[in-house]
């Protein structure tokens, strides 16, 4: 991924959802103006929710999902409608594909919107923004509020959250990437991850060892992220391997305003770093970048209070390749049992997994959540919550158990505009 490029954690999702055959594929095609999705009429195209970063205008940067059918059957199917749901998990914008074709529609007897009726519902138990779409206008007869699909669907949901269109004769297509456009959420990313701390002009030092997991010849996401954004605020950004900060500080006639470290090396750095100059970790900054700093600096305490035989559940956004030296299933564990003195039971996950049941925790330790969205970060931490369950991150208890979290956290209480 080049500087230029919106990750994925930062882009409006935009989940397709429906019945098989409802046309989402083709919804997607048309929306995006893209043969993105395959089109079959075979039910069950879909079979894996399939996620695709693009640029949708007059949205911007976005992340389309096409999922399998709400409908699926059979115990395969079962999982597959479960995959579905789970993407509601990261949907910040959710469209709903009914189809409208009066051969499959012409009894409403057999109760034909119960899937959608119970997936709309709870879309609007997750506050998700959401536009129902009713598709394959053109195969009815009718005038679309004449419909008896649309009058059923006007019992629970505005009418202002309908519309009919036709993804195969690309009609009101427009009007539909326009209803989509107004939907975008509202005070996304509270915080950024660095530009409000430090001004044009200031010296910034980050501090990253060359990680093992991260492909050869790039930097891990944090970083890349923060550096984007230094530039932006044209701060001076010195990137160097923690064997250099003690001979850079030494070169500097001006005194850095802020030194970023990786996580791994956080008690060295802290050691190398006077304790005039500010300090923290790319973990911390993300954890207050999603918007959850707080809550993990509580949670990180919270290990005092752990007991042999306590499972702990150690979570990360992404997936990789994991090395012998891999921060979240070895150093950190090693860590955890050193600081702890306790025999705990270590449960790891990665990717989109994240288990829905939470009670057979002590305490969540995840990634800084760089791969994911606003949405599913916040979605994890409320899980957490409702569980009684202390979360806390990465950075935030590697400084915790290094003796430097209040100071790793300083930058925001001195700066005025945290």
């Amino acid at each position: 991924m080049g500087l230029n490029e919106t990750t994925r954690g930062e882009r409006i999702h935009i989940g397709i959802f429906g019945k098989r055959n409802a046309g989402k594929s083709s919804v997607i095609n048309a929306i995006t103006g893209q043969k993105l999705s395959i089109v079959s009429d075979v039910c069950g195209t879909t079979t894996d929710p399939v996620l695709k970063a693009m640029e949708l205008l007059p949205l911007g940067p976005v992340v389309v999902i096409d999922t399998p059918g709400i409908d699926d059957e059979g115990e395969l199917g079962k999982l597959r409608v479960q995959k579905t749901y789970q993407m509601l998990n990261k949907t910040d914008i959710a469209v709903i594909v009914i189809d409208l074709n009066e051969k499959n529609n012409n009894d409403m007897s057999h109760k034909i919107l119960d899937d959608d009726i119970s997936l709309i519902n709870e879309i609007k138990k997750r506050n998700i923004s959401y536009i129902i779409v009713l598709n394959k206008i053109d195969l009815i007869k009718t005038d679309l509020k004449e419909n008896q699909v649309y009058k059923k669907l006007l019992e629970i949901v505005p009418e202002n959250k309908i519309i009919g269109i036709s993804a195969k004769a690309n009609k009101n297509i427009y009007e539909l990437k326009e209803k989509i456009a107004t939907l975008k959420p509202e005070n996304e990313f509270k915080y950024p991850i660095v530009r409000d701390l430090v001004d044009e002009g200031d010296i910034v030092i980050l501090v990253t060892p060359i990680d093992s997991a991260a492909p050869k010849s790039r930097l891990i996401l944090p970083q890349q992220q923060t550096i984007r954004e230094l530039l932006e605020v044209g701060a001076i950004t010195i990137v160097i391997q923690p064997d250099k900060l003690v001979a850079t500080l030494d070169k500097l006639v001006q005194k850095p305003k802020l030194i970023i470290t990786d996580s791994q090396v956080f008690k060295q750095v802290a050691k190398d770093t006077p304790n005039d100059m500010l300090l923290t970790s790319f973990s911390i900054l993300m954890a207050r970048h999603k918007g959850n700093l707080k809550t993990q600096v509580e949670g990180a305490a919270t290990i005092e209070n752990l007991n042999d035989g306590d499972r702990i559940l150690i979570s990360e956004g992404c997936t990789h390749h994991r090395q012998c030296d891999d921060i979240g299933t070895v150093k950190l564990p090693n860590w955890i049992k050193k600081y702890t003195g306790k025999d705990l039971k270590l449960h790891f996950t990665s990717g989109t997994e994240f288990p829905t049941d939470l009670s057979e925790y002590k305490l969540i330790i995840h990634c800084g959540g760089c791969t994911l969205n606003e949405k599913e970060m916040k979605y994890r931490l409320k899980c957490a919550n409702d569980n009684k369950i202390p979360m806390t991150n990465y950075g935030t208890l590697i400084a915790y158990m290094n003796g430097i979290l209040e100071r790793s956290i300083e930058v925001f209480n001195t700066n005025k505009r945290k």
